[in-house]
């Protein structure tokens, strides 16, 4: 049974920088793409941004040029790195991963993913 795990939230100043890490166990970490995902009070889950095994990447259009997607795949981790954080930016942020995934990317921003997170806060404020 696959399990990931995101750490790294926090609370941060605006314009500041944070890496979310997600490592996860009990899956052959090659085979799956990685998706972060984020959810603010009142607001539906978003796709952030994801990785196929491979590396291919996407991001969503409001966290362009911000945030950078990597995987190490020798430790089984994805990481999300954050930069000139917004207070739009405050919100649960889970990890996923979906199979098949070494090279497709077609459920990048989809919620029909495999395993999920138990998410980590990022709190952007003055």
């Amino acid at each position: 049974e696959g399990r990931l795990v995101e750490s790294g939230g926090g609370w941060v100043r605006p314009g500041s920088s944070r890496t979310l890490s997600c490592t996860a166990s009990g899956l052959t970490f090659d085979d799956y793409a990685i998706g972060w995902f984020r959810q603010a009070p009142g607001k539906e889950r978003e796709g952030v941004s994801c990785i196929s095994g491979s590396g291919g990447k996407y991001y969503v259009g409001s966290v362009k040029g911000r945030f950078s997607i990597s995987r190490d795949n020798a430790r089984n981790t994805v990481y999300l790195q954050m930069s000139n954080l917004k207070l739009d930016d405050t919100a649960v942020y889970y990890c996923a991963a979906y199979w098949p995934g070494f090279d497709r990317m077609d459920k990048c921003f989809s919620h029909d993913y495999d395993y999920w997170g138990q998410g980590t806060q990022v709190t952007v404020s003055s």
